[in-house]
């Protein structure tokens, strides 16, 4: 059984075209509209297309609709996608085959016509390039929120999923951290509807991603960010040091400082390692109880 979850705040234009489509490609799927706290028509359209509503009282954000959809959910394959017109019911298949090849998320990647403005698309190609060194895996669209997932493992990374736009960051980095294989299907998008805004804030959201980048990579691969640290305050101790004894002949308390600081931040971040090693054994013996 397939879910498809649609995240909708005062998109009811969007969804007036969307949903008529959907009903009509994939009349065995399970469509689910999370209204996040709209004050347009979305509720009486989900009841006219007799699609599942789960409505919250205030907004949330798009994360918090994600999660909200992913908690009812019953289809083993669950489809995220926005209502703002963007993303094609067509293009669904795409995703669904590339599942049923062997993956456990696949991800609809834009190309560059598909990015908001100039500025975004660049923005997504420098996360792109950066969460692939962060996780040692290329990473074609890092934000796109058009995927296909295995409802039951995106269900374990609920808790880590932040309730804004950055969700597709979080599940993205996460699924590559766990091992999980991850896939990627080229997808034409489509301008947004006339009469709807893009609830993004280039900035702001900007710097939430990177965060989220650091969080997610601290969380399943710690030293790959430490130590680069600790290196670049090993090296400043050791040139501070050499000039310093070429200059006045003697160690000084600065260099002692950055080589002590290089050393804990190591010591840091192998205990990280060593902690995000024993949270990942125990969780691995939780699912394999589950399963007997």
């Amino acid at each position: 059984m397939l879910s498809i979850i649609i995240p909708a705040k005062n998109e009811a234009k969007g969804l007036a075209l969307l949903l008529p489509r959907l009903t009509a490609s994939y009349p065995q799927a399970e469509i689910i509209v999370v209204n996040d706290g709209s004050s347009d028509e979305t509720s009486s359209l989900c009841k006219k297309f007799s699609v599942t509503e789960v409505a919250h009282p205030y907004s949330k954000g798009n994360g918090a609709s994600i999660k909200s959809g992913l908690r009812v959910a019953k289809g083993d394959v669950t489809i995220c996608m926005d209502a703002d017109g963007q993303h094609q019911p067509e293009d669904i298949d795409k995703l669904v085959e590339k599942i049923d090849e062997g993956f456990d998320m696949v991800v609809g990647a834009r190309n560059r016509k598909g990015q908001a403005s100039v500025q975004r698309g660049l923005a997504n190609g420098l996360y792109n390039r950066f969460a692939s060194w962060m996780v040692g895996h290329k990473i074609e669209d890092l934000t796109s929120g058009f995927r296909a997932v295995r409802t039951k493992k995106f269900r374990e990374f609920l808790t880590l999923l932040p309730n804004k736009f950055s969700y597709p960051t979080t599940i993205t980095m996460s699924f590559f951290r766990a091992g999980y294989s991850v896939g990627y299907v080229p997808i034409d998008v489509q301008a947004r509807l006339v009469g709807t805004q893009s609830h993004v804030n280039i900035w702001q959201d900007g710097i939430r991603f990177l965060l989220i980048i650091f969080k997610i990579g601290t969380l399943f691969s710690p030293l790959k960010l430490f130590l680069p640290i600790s290196l670049a305050f090993f090296t400043t101790a050791l040139g501070y040091y050499l000039y310093s004894f070429v200059t006045i002949g003697r160690f000084t308390n600065m260099s002692a400082l950055l080589f002590t600081t290089s050393v804990l931040v190591f010591l840091m971040g192998l205990i990280s390692e060593q902690i995000t090693s024993l949270i990942f054994k125990d969780t691995n013996h939780a699912d394999d109880g589950n399963k007997s």
